[in-house]
């Protein structure tokens, strides 16, 4: 199993930036992607983005290209979604997710919230 823990959520205004940090353990060897999808209330999970394990490509969805950015530090087992240009609309709880070998991981989630 793969356990994911997020940290650095919190309330910024418009137009800022927050870090994200997602601690990944257990059988990581087994990951072929890390991600971070996103939740607000009433909406469904959307997939924000991706990064390879390998790091040998990342994807994002449209609404945030250009203003967020996956990396990862695998001697860490850390992977980091930096948010810039942050929009009211970018409110959600944001979670780590890791696809592996073994199935998907989730973590429990981190709450992101950006005040007009």
């Amino acid at each position: 199993q793969v356990q994911l823990v997020e940290s650095g959520g919190g309330l910024v205004q418009a137009g800022g930036s927050l870090r994200l940090s997602c601690a990944a353990s257990g059988r990581t060897s087994s990951t072929y992607t890390m991600g971070w999808s996103r939740q607000a209330p009433g909406q469904e999970r959307e997939l924000v983005g991706r990064i390879a394990w390998s790091g040998s490509y990342t994807w994002y969805t449209a609404s945030v290209k250009g203003r967020f950015t996956i990396s990862r530090d695998n001697a860490k087992n850390m992977v980091y979604l930096q948010m810039n240009s942050l929009k009211p609309e970018d409110t959600a709880v944001y979670f780590c997710t890791a696809r592996t070998s073994l199935g998907e991981y989730w973590g429990q989630g981190t709450q992101v919230t950006v005040s007009s």
